[in-house]
C-alpha cells in the first residue's frame, strides 16, 4: 500500500471526513483491521482565507508548498490536496516536489464522464466559481460548465465561510442551494459539482433531482485506488 499525504486544514472540518473516507474506503477493499497509511500536514486556515481575500495567492502557494514538501519528507509517494479552492495553485504545488499530486478537477471529470455528462453545474467558493481555472480544467475534459447567477454565488460563498466551515449545516441553507441547484438543472446543468470539499457535508447526491458529485469523497476514492494499485 502506497502512502498517502494529505495537505489538510481548508477547513478542518473537510479534512476529517478525508480521513475517515481515505480509511473506509481502504476498509472496504482490504477488509479486516486495513487502513489507510496517510501523513497529514494541517494548516492555520485562517492565514489561508485571509490570503484568499486579499488575493494574495503566491503567498498561498508558498505554504502548501511547504507542505507538499514536509509529506514529501514523511514519505508521501502522492499528494492530495484537500480543498478545491486551493487547486488555483496545484501546479505550483505539483512542481515543488518530485511525487505526484492526484488533482480533485481530474478524478471529477472522470466521475463526470463515467456518467456521460457532458454539462455541469458548479458549486464553490466565489473564487472556484469565477475565476477561469477550474472551468478550464474542466473544459479540456471535454465538459461545459454552468454556475450560479452573481447574487447566488455571493450566497454560496458566504454560507460555505461562515457556516460550513464553521460546523453548521442549516436546513435553510440546504433548502436554499437545492433551489440555486433547481435553477442550474434548468439551465441544462445534467448534474452539479459540490466544489467545495464542505459541501458534501450540506447537500448528498439524491437531495436533488439530478446527480450531485461530492468532490471530497470522489478524491479520497481514487485516492484509495491509487495507493491499492
Amino acid at each position: 500500500m502506497k502512502t498517502i499525504g494529505l495537505i489538510g486544514g481548508m477547513s478542518w472540518e473537510s479534512t476529517q471526513v478525508y480521513y475517515r473516507l481515505l480509511n473506509e474506503n481502504v476498509k472496504q477493499r482490504l477488509g479486516g483491521h486495513h487502513s489507510a497509511k496517510v501523513v497529514l500536514v494541517s494548516v492555520d486556515f485562517a492565514e489561508i482565507a485571509e490570503l484568499q481575500h486579499a488575493g494574495d495567492w503566491q503567498a498561498t502557494a508558498d505554504i502548501l508548498c511547504d507542505a507538499a514538501q514536509a509529506l514529501e519528507r514523511a514519505g508521501a509517494d502522492f499528494i492530495l490536496i484537500g480543498t478545491n479552492t486551493m487547486h488555483k495553485i496545484a501546479d505550483e504545488v505539483a512542481a515543488a516536489v518530485s511525487v505526484p499530486l492526484l488533482h480533485i478537477i481530474d478524478v471529477t471529470a472522470a466521475a463526470l464522464k463515467a456518467r456521460s455528462i457532458k454539462r455541469v453545474g458548479l458549486l464553490g467558493t466565489q473564487f472556484t466559481m469565477e475565476q477561469g481555472f477550474y472551468r478550464a480544467r474542466l473544459q479540456a475534459h471535454g465538459i461545459e460548465v454552468v454556475i450560479p447567477e452573481p447574487e447566488e454565488r455571493e450566497f454560496v460563498h458566504r454560507i460555505i465561510y461562515h457556516e460550513l466551515c464553521q460546523g453548521q449545516f442549516l436546513d435553510v441553507s440546504k433548502q436554499a442551494y437545492l433551489e440555486i441547484i433547481a435553477g442550474l438543472a434548468a439551465r441544462g446543468a445534467e448534474g452539479v459539482i459540490l466544489g467545495c470539499t464542505e459541501i458534501g457535508m450540506l447537500l448528498q447526491d439524491g437531495d436533488a433531482a439530478i446527480p450531485l458529485f461530492d468532490t471530497a469523497a470522489l478524491h479520497a476514492e481514487a485516492a484509495v485506488v491509487k495507493a491499492l494499485a
